[in-house]
């Protein structure tokens, strides 16, 4: 296939997966926004609530161990996504029909089983793709549709809410986009059914290892994530301090997805010309989400939360675009499923210990977000250092 073709199906793929994308987190983050108050509604306690969604989450990241793995060992990446995506499609709208609390669990549970198992091998198709348009900028695209989905999702849900105030209605309306987004999951099969026929190149693996530098992003990915607060937790302190009324909050939300989408464009095209250097500056100037969020009224609560959605974009456009870069083709499954899992346990970790410092001292808990996020940077400068030629932008020699 010759160069200028592969490209163009490189970018109508990336494209596809994108608008899929889109109408996924459409769906899914919609629901997200109120699965709590529903939960409650069907009778669920606060403790119940905080123990169905947090297990939720973890099984969301460290299911992907298994799915990337699986993926590796079987090369089924598109049966593995597609079940994923059924599943977790399939759950949202099912919720409407929940008669108690224990189903409801049960669904918002299996949403993320099925978010965890779809992630590591679609991430591996686009890493495909990503190869001849450049990695940054093809991770970055995709997030950027992701993110503008989760944007428009829950303002969806809460039009519908105000609108009619039926929780039901709300799940059910949201079958809509998760049949759109089906089909275009049927569509992007057929369509390539082998993607990675656009990788124009494949390494020589002699190993079955991940290579050390993966384990020092890793870890610096790691830190990272244990100092970057949860929305839901940031949400709670601007309410407790009256700093932002209830019904801005959804509103702030919506403006932190709109941050992270636009970054993801912005800081895809700057990991592509200037390599895996960009993360530090980038990471100094998200981490200021802190001080600003916890310290300040409501306009330093504003910028905090645009800085904490440009963070978002950091994380979910440079983060997979370098890590395709780091292993070989053939464990970019197993490796991914790791990373993302890894990155999960770190931010759970670090939202409990946020959590338990707000009640101590909120100077602390800014100094404990600071000293994570900066203790990150002589990581990401090892890994640019003992890989210069290959990190430098999307050549990869």
């Amino acid at each position: 296939m010759k160069l200028s073709s592969r490209k163009s199906r490189a970018v109508k793929f990336v494209l596809l997966i994108g608008v899929m994308s889109f109408f996924a987190d459409f769906t899914y983050e919609a629901s997200r926004g109120i699965i709590g108050p529903y939960l409650a509604l069907l009778g669920a306690s606060a403790l119940t609530v905080a123990v169905v969604t947090g297990f939720g989450e973890f099984l969301g990241y460290a299911w992907r161990l298994v799915s990337g793995g699986l993926a590796d060992k079987t090369g089924k990446f598109w049966p593995i996504t597609i079940f994923g995506y059924i599943v977790q499609m399939a759950s949202v709208p099912l919720l409407a029909l929940a008669g108690s609390w224990q189903m409801a669990a049960v669904l918002v549970i299996l949403e993320r089983f099925g978010r965890a198992t779809r992630n590591p091998p679609r991430d591996v198709m686009l890493s495909h793709a990503a190869r001849e348009m450049g990695y940054g900028w093809a991770f970055g695209v995709h997030e950027a549709l992701d993110q503008f989905g989760a944007l428009f999702g829950p303002l969806a849900a809460a039009g519908i809410l105000a609108w009619r105030g039926d929780y039901q209605l709300a799940f059910a309306m949201l079958l809509i986009p998760a049949l759109i987004m089906l089909s275009l999951l049927a569509v992007a099969r057929f369509t390539y059914p082998h993607p990675e026929e656009m990788e124009s190149t494949f390494p020589n693996i002699k190993t079955q290892n991940l290579p050390r530098v993966f384990w020092l992003y890793l870890a610096g990915a790691a830190l990272v994530a244990l100092g970057f607060a949860d929305f839901p937790f940031m949400a709670y302190h601007f309410e407790r301090m009256s700093i932002v009324s209830s019904s801005m909050i959804p509103v702030l939300y919506a403006l932190a997805m709109g941050m992270s989408g636009a970054g993801s464009l912005l800081f895809g095209r700057l990991f592509d010309s200037f390599g895996i250097v960009i993360l530090i500056p980038l990471t100094i100037i998200s981490a200021l989400f802190a001080p600003l969020v916890f310290l300040g009224g409501f306009w330093a609560a504003l910028a905090g939360i645009a800085l904490w959605g440009l963070g978002m974009g950091v994380h979910e456009s440079i983060i997979p675009a370098a890590v395709a870069l780091m292993v070989p083709v053939q464990r970019r499954a197993s490796a991914y499923g790791l990373f993302t899992a890894g990155y999960g346990v770190f931010w759970f970790l670090g939202s409990a210990l946020i959590g338990y410092l707000y009640s101590i001292s909120l100077s602390l808990l800014i100094a404990f977000i600071l000293v994570a996020e900066f203790a990150s940077i002589p990581l990401f400068l090892l890994v640019r250092q003992q890989n210069s030629d290959k990190y430098d932008g999307k050549s990869v020699r």
